[in-house]
């Protein structure tokens, strides 16, 4: 019986359901700090543009901390297999969340975000990389949709906890989930596809074979900008929701109210996204219209602050964004099956966490033009999400299609 014999055909099989629930986990901690920003640095004595620079900075912090942690789950991931990475990450960042609830000055909080941030980095890309070896080529689609709703899940149970309970409960909660997860994994398989990659003589987990192919290196490159989209709409339009209504005098905006709504429209484009990429067999041109709708609706987010339509109007293209930024079930999918077996965790992770970690550059840049073109936070928000979009754009349109490949192929 060949590896291919093996494959999962229905989606609720084990690596789905492991997988799944660690990116809910994973999501659940990522984003808590989007909502629990503002009330935790009150309690640490800040205030004004005080709370929104610190705000950024441990921001900025978890982000770096991603990038670092993306580049060794990635290597970790295919040296030594997927399911080692999900156990690693998932005690990593729940320790870290649990050491998050006695902070009491901001240098320590960065430090804690940056360690969360490096156990947050390997979950997805190994998770979606296991579910996609595990099943056949037509079904591969439903396991990543299931994965990828369940993540957006978690955004809006941590939105909610963030919300309606105190600040250092929820990041008690949030490691205790971890590390309860931790024990449900104990019996995790590894892929079929790495084992057999494991036979052959090839360069596994390599950064140089990743960059020796001119192609291949662009490939890489195109994909992390496709991503940047999704963290430029939540990591700064949503995370800034409440500075910017207060500047155009809408009252009600607190932390988790855009938030909370951003997230279960993604919830619901991840969903139907994955549905449509499955019915009409393409996953290139599902990407790039959810992505167009999202640009649609940053516009429609940005022109209802500037005409002044009130609360409603903002939390409704809130929604709509997130509906948008949809399209990571497709983008994680579509990664995963664009390089092969001795790479593919390697490339789902860190692609996955330089997109997040592009906000380490975002927040520098819109800062940048703030000070040098005097502009305000709405304009400089408008002309860096102009760039990321037009260039994220452009990358989308150099992809090839995936829908149907078989996955057993490794980088030589």
């Amino acid at each position: 019986m060949t590896i291919t014999d093996k494959l999962h055909a229905h989606p609720l099989n084990r690596a789905v359901i492991v997988a799944g629930l660690g990116f809910f986990v994973d999501a659940f901690d990522l984003l808590l700090f989007n909502v629990l920003r503002i009330p935790s640095l009150k309690e640490l004595g800040l205030s004004g543009d005080e709370l929104t620079r610190s705000g950024e900075y441990l921001l900025s912090m978890q982000m770096l901390g991603m990038i670092v942690g993306g580049i060794l789950s990635g290597i970790i991931g295919d040296r030594k297999g997927r399911v080692s990475v999900l156990f690693g990450s998932i005690l990593l960042y729940s320790l870290a969340n649990l050491a998050n609830a006695w902070v009491k000055d901001v240098p320590t909080y960065a430090w804690i975000r940056f360690l969360s941030g490096v156990g947050l980095a390997g979950e997805l890309g190994a998770g979606i990389t296991l579910v996609s070896e595990s099943m056949t080529v037509e079904r591969r689609g439903y396991g990543t949709i299931l994965v990828a709703s369940l993540g957006a899940c978690g955004a809006i149970a941590a939105g909610l906890a963030g919300d309606l309970l105190y600040w250092r409960t929820t990041y008690i909660i949030a490691g205790s989930a971890g590390l309860l997860l931790l024990l449900l994994r104990l019996t995790s398989l590894e892929s079929g596809m790495f084992k057999q990659a494991q036979q052959k003589k090839v360069s596994r987990g390599s950064f140089r074979l990743l960059f020796s192919d001119r192609k291949r290196t662009l490939r890489y490159f195109a994909f992390v900008l496709v991503g940047v989209p999704i963290w430029y709409c939540v990591g700064m339009v949503i995370n800034l929701s409440p500075e910017l209504a207060r500047t155009f005098g809408i009252d009600g905006v607190r932390p988790a109210t855009c938030f909370i709504l951003f997230q279960m429209g993604i919830a619901i484009g991840d969903l139907t996204s994955g549905i449509i990429s499955q019915k009409i067999k393409s996953r290139k041109r599902v990407l790039v219209g959810f992505m167009a709708l999202a640009l649609a609706a940053v516009v429609l987010f940005f022109m209802t602050l500037h005409a002044g339509f009130g609360f409603n109007a903002l939390v409704s293209s809130s929604l709509l964004m997130g509906f948008g930024c949809g399209y990571m079930s497709i983008f994680v999918t579509t990664a995963a099956e664009a390089f092969g077996t001795n790479l593919r965790v390697t490339v789902t992770a860190t692609i996955t966490n330089f997109m997040r970690g592009a906000i380490t550059l975002l927040i520098p840049l819109r800062i940048w033009l703030e000070n040098i073109f005097s502009l305000s936070l709405f304009q400089s928000l408008i002309v860096v999400g102009s760039v990321v979009f037009l260039l994220a754009l452009y990358a989308a349109s150099t992809f090839h299609e995936t829908y149907g490949k078989r996955l057993d192929y490794v980088e030589e």
